[in-house]
């Protein structure tokens, strides 16, 4: 998902949090609100409006403005020209529109000036009490004043939280061993006054105009975020002169110079490291000592590999070891904790080994075990053997180098199912011109982009729009062009966001970028090594058998030795950052990317028109920024018709079992950088609580995600080709198979201008437009899924697995996954077959009757009873899907039932059904999961016998319970008089209160529970329409009633969770819990706040989500208490969930089973279903065994107390 929306701020809500409420702010707040409906009565007549002109931010943004704002190189300076109706003349803006931007623009000037005379008071202020806080902004004037600078003292204090000291004059520097034995007296780094250059070069990089305090966390994070991975590009680019200019322009600035930890001085050391310069790395450890921060392991393992590349006296050795020592460390630890790229670990112990001959590497730090009480006997010393693939040591070797072959080359391109027609002569030629302007566009996309770079490169200068230069050179021209030009190809005839598209951009970059790294650090060199070896503990023909793959892999890695980490070194691109260079990449496929006005219709002349148009859509009363193709390119496209799709190599199953999950930060793909826990764009706070979490306390949680990944599949190819001879068949609505857009309703005809259409037109060409939109979509969804499905027809394939923020378990590849439909699943099979046993075929049988939705209330005998009945219909239906009686398409999961229909047919044909090869996966599905965890938590009798967790001879149904309950209280209203009881009489149904009843769990209020039932009653033909909202009001109490009845403890608990979170987001602080397998939860809720970046293509208001953390250059984080309160509960459920789904994927994993979750539902052979069943349920006594309301207790007051 997207973390936010690209949104152009002109409502009033927005304006109040960007100005202060004065009178003049709210006659400016007045003006941009007629402003914006202005805009919408001028587009009125058109849904969106196309522009050709970049629109200011609206002024007073400039504290929500990224820290790169001033970064990005103006694109080609080419004007598009506007897209008019046929006799259609350009629109002139009206007088009193004219009146309107003159009116707004004396405003923000006024404005401007009383922020800048309250700026200089400020400033003043801060001058005449040294003892100012560090909040108080600082006026960018005074930075140029050397005098002022000066006077500050030199401390030797370490650096606490965000307040660091000034640099102090050249006299006051301490004389230390490093700036001793400098040679150069006068060298580049200095701590006298700053040069006039090197300040204004500091100020014009300055984008926030505040000093930090210490409540901005998450706005330093990123900021440091943004430095830090510009010091990187320049240390994988070799190029150490441009990352000490860069750090100089930082650390220059008193601004930026706060923002410098230790993380920035040792890339620019490792950077001079890597050629052997000693000098500038003695220079910078002095710069450390100077504003008080201490060296780290990093800083003396990149002196010493300096040392080790540039033969040095052992005393500059000795010098390095022994502050090493004084600041608290141990030589072995620089092997034990520091992340080692190339060679750098051998030039390291080289140079220790010239003055310690006879040092011995460490021996590596002993796993630990996990000590949950959940967990005990999982983890015991006892030997198990574990289950074996399949495949054996050289099958599971070559899928291994196809999977590296394909990440490497970070796409791939398969066939489409669409049927491939025969190719007529439009097509041909269509295909012929497509190939002739995508060569075109290349060249003309490529000489745009070396143009930028070679303005960009001759200014010696490292700012403002230059900042993005090392962004763009970390890989080859081509692999940019490469980049546009595949999301040129795939854009959606309706056009697709900015931020949607700035963000795919980016990320290809950064995703091609990371491989890279790893590629030259020579962690592929050691990942294939270590996999070669790790793959003995899955083959069939191999010994290893009782470690987990985790611990297996723990043990080869040390076996390995030290050397190249597999762990790189963090270097993320802040959200900021990725936006700002997809929006440059954006801009220049923009204007770089034209097509001639006649291609199509000769009669018109032959201009070069852009293929690419920036235009807005309302949405609310916000602008919406899309790109949008001409109708020319998708008049060509659809006359092509290519069929061939081209994915990214992280979209695909994976061809080898998963890497296991030994960190946060190491597991699943080869190659690609997959998070352990999935996070909207910009959330860091879940990150650093895996990385301040012991690893040991993970385990349970790697463990349980590796297993998760470690299960083979194979496609169920029978069902797959039915559903493609259906999709390609004009598709089939009611099987949930999408139709072709030539199925899309026909919009009527609309003669003369659109502002002669009537209401009643303009609504029906809206909606045609709106269904045309959901069947491109749902279309392209089912076309994407079928067509990875058919190229890996043939092959065994895996899902990696990682998680959310709760805990909840997700497979990594996004389109085709068991997490998806109907149709998804039906063509899902497991690769490794087992017998179905004496009890196998029976379960076969009730999981049939379970898809068809029949006899839900039934005992487990009763629905086997029942699937003996219809075994006519269920053989008909396998033999003759299309062309029999079709009872399968009457069923709930039609295309389920289908493929289960078939492997009954086929296991009881067989000779002898029990030893039947069944690859068929059979689910159990939890009833009403969450209440039964509220049931348990609050060892509630009545609700628990009603959700299944008291033994009966019949499956309780909660639904129906509270169905009935809620007519018993019909029935006492009626007798006594209650009009509204008395209409209800005969329409309380199971359906009615189903929903309702399923999301109290999860916080639904009395007012959404009104809408639910008022929807159920809609769909009764005989219910009076006029008691609709009388009626659902009536049944949402009686149906909260009977839950708190029946779950007596369930609303005190929810009760008491919301109002903790109140609590504690009130207090300016986020929730937090950890599960009882010790994964730590924050909720990632907080006020909406918007940051602007702005290009010269346009101007956006990147949105942080609710899930988001506030923008970079906000302050002071603030929760939002609402979301924070409503979501704790049914997130603390899930979380609960979660933990109880890992429990049961261990121990079936002990116990040789395959398994698979999809969140409360789980999956296994036939044979094991009754295994499973046991130990799900033995696994869910115990969690609710533990103190788990104590202990949440405990950590709530510990922690916020």
């Amino acid at each position: 998902g997207i973390s936010w929306s690209v949104l152009r701020s002109y409502s009033s809500a927005s304006a109040k949090e960007k100005v202060n409420t004065n009178g003049t702010c709210e006659r400016t707040e007045l003006l941009k609100v007629l402003k914006a409906r202005a805009k919408q009565l001028q587009s009125s007549n058109v849904p969106e409006v196309t522009v050709n002109k970049v629109e200011l931010a609206p002024l007073g943004s400039d504290k929500y403005q990224d820290p790169l704002q001033k970064a990005v190189p103006p694109g080609p300076t080419e004007e598009q020209p506007v897209p008019r109706a046929q006799g259609d003349s350009p629109a002139l803006p009206s007088n009193w529109v004219r009146k309107l931007q003159k009116e707004t623009y004396l405003q923000q000037l006024k404005l401007e000036r009383k922020l800048s005379v309250a700026a200089s008071h400020l400033a003043l202020g801060a001058q005449a009490k040294p003892k100012a806080k560090a909040e108080a902004k600082p006026k960018a004037k005074a930075e140029a004043k050397p005098k002022a600078k000066a006077k500050a003292k030199p401390t030797a204090k370490p650096m606490k939280s965000l307040k660091t000291p000034k640099p102090p004059k050249a006299t006051a520097t301490p004389v230390t061993a490093w700036s001793q034995s400098s040679a150069d007296p006068h060298s580049v780094y200095t701590h006298s006054k700053p040069r006039v250059g090197a300040v204004k070069e500091g100020a014009e990089l300055e984008q926030p105009q505040r000093v930090l305090n210490d409540r901005d966390s998450s706005h330093h994070k990123v900021l440091q975020e943004t430095i830090q991975s510009t010091l990187e590009c320049f240390l994988f680019l070799q190029q150490p002169e441009e990352a000490e200019r860069f750090f100089l322009m930082c650390h220059n600035s008193v601004v930026r110079q706060k923002l410098l930890d230790i993380n920035a001085y040792n890339t620019v050391m490792r950077s001079w490291a890597k050629k052997g310069c000693l000098q500038h790395i003695n220079q910078l450890f002095s710069m450390l000592e100077s504003v008080g921060l201490q060296p780290s392991l990093d800083s003396y393992a990149a002196a010493l590999e300096c040392l080790g590349r540039n033969p040095s006296s052992p005393k500059a050795i000795w010098r390095y070891l022994q502050q090493l020592q004084s600041n608290g460390f141990h030589v072995n630890e620089l092997f034990q904790k520091c992340l080692f790229e190339e060679d750098e670990m051998e030039k390291v112990l080289e140079a220790i080994r010239t003055v310690l001959p006879d040092y011995q590497l460490p021996l590596p730090l002993k796993t630990q075990t996990c000590k949950s009480s959940l967990l005990q006997d999982f983890y015991s010393e006892e030997v198990v053997s574990y289950p074996k693939l399949d495949f054996s040591v050289k099958e599971l070797q070559e899928r291994f180098q196809q999977q590296l072959e394909m990440e490497l080359n970070d796409t791939i391109t398969i066939e489409s199912v669409e049927a491939a027609k025969p190719l007529t002569p439009k097509a041909i030629e269509a295909r012929e011109l497509l190939g002739t302007l995508r060569s075109q566009w290349h060249d003309a996309i490529l000489q745009a982009l070396q143009k930028c770079k070679h303005s960009m490169a001759k200014s010696k200068r490292l700012l403002r729009k230059n900042l993005l230069y090392p962004y763009l050179c970390l890989l080859p021209d081509e692999e940019y062009v490469g980049i546009m030009l595949e999301v040129l190809n795939t854009l959606s005839p309706q056009g697709e966001s900015l931020a949607v598209l700035a963000k795919e951009l980016s990320s290809k970059v950064y995703s091609r970028y990371m491989t890279q790294r790893k590629l030259r650090s020579r962690q592929l060199e050691k990942v294939q090594a270590v996999y070669g070896d790790y793959i003995h503990l899955l083959a069939k023909d191999s010994q290893p058998d009782q470690y987990l793959p985790r611990e297996y892999w723990e043990k080869l890695v040390a076996e390995a030795g030290f050397g190249t980490s597999l762990n790189l070194r963090d270097s993320s691109w802040s959200f900021v950052l990725l936006t700002r260079l997809g929006m440059y990449m954006l801009e220049l496929l923009v204007k770089s990317v034209k097509v001639p006005r006649n291609l199509l219709n000769p009669r018109l002349n032959s201009k070069s028109i852009p293929v690419l148009y920036h235009i807005y859509s309302f949405q609310s009363t916000w602008q919406v920024g899309l790109i949008k193709p001409h109708p020319i390119f998708s008049q060509i496209v659809t006359d092509a018709a290519e069929t061939r799709l081209t994915f990214s190599s992280a979209d695909m199953p994976m061809l080898c079992p998963p890497v296991p999950w030994t960190s946060p930060h190491f597991g699943a793909f080869v190659l690609n950088d997959t998070k352990l826990m999935r996070s909207v764009d910009g959330v860091m706070q879940h990150q650093l609580l895996l990385d301040r979490c012991p690893l040991v306390n993970l385990h349970p949680v790697l463990d349980a995600l590796t297993q998760l990944g470690n299960c083979a599949w194979k496609i169920n190819q029978p069902v797959l080709d039915l559903i493609i001879s259906i999709f390609n068949d004009k598709g089939n609505e009611e099987l949930d198979i999408p139709p072709p857009l030539s199925e899309a309703p026909r919009p009527p005809s609309a003669p003369g201008h659109s502002s002669t259409w009537s209401k009643s037109l303009r609504h029906e060409l809206l909606q045609c437009k709106k269904k045309t939109a959901e069947m491109h979509s749902l279309r392209m969804d089912a076309l994407y899924k079928l067509s990875i499905a058919n190229y890996v027809r043939d092959k065994v394939f895996w899902f990696p697995h990682n998680m959310d923020f709760r805990g909840r378990t997700y497979p990594c590849p996004p389109y085709f996954n068991h997490l998806g439909n109907d149709v998804t699943r039906a063509i899902l099979l497991f690769a490794e077959g087992r017998p179905l046993g004496p009890r196998g075929l029976d379960w076969l049988k009730i999981h049939l009757v379970n898809l068809t939705g029949l006899r839900k209330s039934n005992a487990l005998q009763e629905r086997l009873e029942y699937a003996n009945e219809i075994m006519e219909e269920v053989l008909d239906s396998a033999d003759h899907p299309l062309t029999g009686r079709k009872w399968w398409m009457s069923t709930d999961e039609p295309w389920q039932t289908l493929a289960c229909c078939m492997e009954i047919a086929k296991a009881s044909r067989s000779p002898d059904p029990a030893a039947y090869i069944s690859h068929f996966p059979v689910h159990q599905d939890g009833s009403c999961n969450g209440l039964q965890h509220y049931a348990a938590l609050g060892r509630d009798l009545i609700g628990a016998v009603s959700v299944n967790l008291m033994p009966c001879s019949v499956p309780q149904d909660v639904y129906s319970a509270v169905a009935q309950q809620v007519e018993e209280f019909r029935k006492k209203d009626a007798e006594q008089g209650v009009k509204i009881a008395q209409v209800l009489q005969g329409f309380i149904s199971r359906k009615v209160v189903k929903q309702t009843v399923m999301t109290v769990v999860y916080g639904v209020t009395r007012y959404g529970g009104r809408l639910q039932i008022e929807k159920r009653l809609k769909e009764i033909d005989d219910f009076p329409e006029e008691y609709l909202w009388e009626a659902s009001h009536y049944l949402v109490r009686q149906v909260f009633n009977s839950i708190k009845e029946m779950f007596s403890a369930t609303r005190d608990i929810q009760n008491w969770l919301t109002e903790s979170a109140k609590l504690i987001s009130q207090s300016g602080r986020t929730v937090e819990w950890v599960t009882p397998l010790g994964l730590p939860i924050v909720q990632p809720y907080y006020r909406s706040r918007s940051t602007v970046v702005s290009v010269s293509l346009s101007s956006l208001a990147l949105k942080c989500s609710s899930s988001a953390p506030p923008c970079p250059t906000l302050c002071c984080r603030k929760p939002d208490t609402v979301k924070q309160k409503n979501a704790f509960p049914p997130n603390f459920i899930h979380s609960l969930d979660s933990t109880h789904m890992m429990l049961t994927a261990l121990h079936c994993l002990r116990q040789g089973l395959t398994f698979v979750s999809v969140h409360d539902c789980y999956w296994t052979h036939a044979l094991t279903v009754d295994v499973m069943n046991q130990i799900c349920r033995q696994q869910f006594v115990a969690l609710h065994s533990e103190k788990i309301l104590q202990d949440l207790s405990e950590f709530m007051v510990q922690k916020y107390c």
